[in-house]
């Protein structure tokens, strides 16, 4: 039977109303669920190939939100851009709060418990996914895929890495990347492996996109992060 992608939510739901998103089913009961955060300037259509991708086999319901903020020179984001590496305060807390409530509420909508849930994204998804996954006080997904970004820095944001002991983390970016520089991929795989995370790293030959390699190389890591059964 076809899957439907549904974009809409049609029954309020504290937390879930927080952000707009496409949903793609499973094909039966979701084995679990994988939440990708697109990057800067985009929507929630942006990554949502990448649900059919890094799931061929349909067994995840997979879902793609959009950031809250509308900014120059359009598209959605997730912050306000001053520096790269050190997010704007005023506009990534606030929108914090709002992805880690619409993140926390998907068990409801998906039957899906948030350890049984693969959270990534690219640039300023991966930024995000980072904070929403890893910020101290956070429940913990079953992993982090975390393409072209980097661990923000931001006074009053603590990063827990008090539980990272073997804790799954895929990091891919490119060698030539001139928007987020590889050195801050290479920095988090590093500040990551420290504190004991079994981090999958792949460093590729180009600019600021998604690595089709790495694609393949994270359809294995997610059916091991959230194996069949």
């Amino acid at each position: 039977m076809p899957r439907t992608a549904v974009c809409l939510v049609f029954a309020a739901m504290p937390g879930i109303d927080e952000l707009a998103y496409h949903l793609r089913p499973a094909h039966g009961e979701p084995e679990g669920a994988l939440v990708l955060l697109h990057g800067r300037g985009t929507s929630e259509y942006d990554l949502a190939p990448l649900l059919d991708e890094l799931d061929p086999r349909g067994r995840l319901v997979g879902i793609t939100p959009r950031g809250p903020l509308s900014l120059p020179p359009g598209g959605a984001h997730w912050y306000v851009v001053r520096q790269i590496g050190y997010p704007d305060p005023d506009t990534f807390f606030p929108v914090l709060e709002k992805l880690s409530s619409w993140f926390d509420a998907l068990p409801e909508l998906t039957g899906v418990p948030v350890e049984r849930t693969v959270l990534g994204g690219f640039s300023q998804g991966t930024v995000m996914s980072y904070a929403v996954g890893l910020g101290e006080g956070r429940p913990r997904p079953a992993g982090l895929i975390a393409l072209s970004g980097f661990i923000p820095t931001v006074e009053g944001f603590v990063l827990d890495t008090d539980r990272l002991d073997g804790y799954p983390v895929a990091i891919g970016h490119g060698t030539f990347d001139p928007v987020i520089e590889v050195d801050f991929g290479r920095a988090a795989r590093r500040r990551l492996e420290e504190a004991g995370a079994d981090v999958t790293w792949r460093e590729s030959p180009m600019p600021h996109m998604v690595d089709p390699a790495m694609v393949g190389e994270l359809v294995p890591w997610v059916e091991r992060v959230l194996p069949s059964g």
